[in-house]
């Protein structure tokens, strides 16, 4: 069995690759440079609690790079719905906190915003909006 990189063909297909591609870069950014990465996200890790590098290194990391190189490397579009779906959950999680836990500050509105553009890429592409 031979395997073929599936290069997108078509502007749906570019815009739920291109989904997975920051999304990927999100992970390698968590992966590679979690101090960096969680200074972006404006988290602070307690010197008591190193132990929440491992945490962005892992868990956070993980995700990213998961399922955006599976969407990269086999281009399917559950996957690409599975992408959408995951960053439409983060945003909607981003919201509660808006709503609930007093965070609602313009840097959070900035991030939803991005969210809900990763999300809306490939499942535009999934359910046909863009071809």
């Amino acid at each position: 069995m031979e395997f073929a990189f599936p290069w997108p063909m078509s502007q749906g297909e570019w815009l739920a690759w291109s989904s997975a591609v920051v999304t990927l870069l999100f992970g390698l950014l968590l992966f590679l440079a979690p101090g960096l990465a969680f200074r972006i996200m404006r988290l602070q890790v307690k010197p008591e609690k190193t132990a929440a590098i491992a945490e962005g290194r892992g868990r956070m990391s993980g995700f990213y790079l998961g399922v955006g190189l599976c969407c990269i490397l086999l281009a399917q579009p559950l996957l690409y719905m599975a992408l959408g779906f995951s960053w439409l959950f983060t945003a909607f999680g981003r919201l509660l906190s808006m709503m609930s836990d007093g965070a609602n500050t313009p840097f959070n509105w900035a991030f939803m915003v991005v969210e809900l553009v990763l999300a809306a890429l490939p499942l535009a592409f999934v359910f046909g909006f863009v071809a």
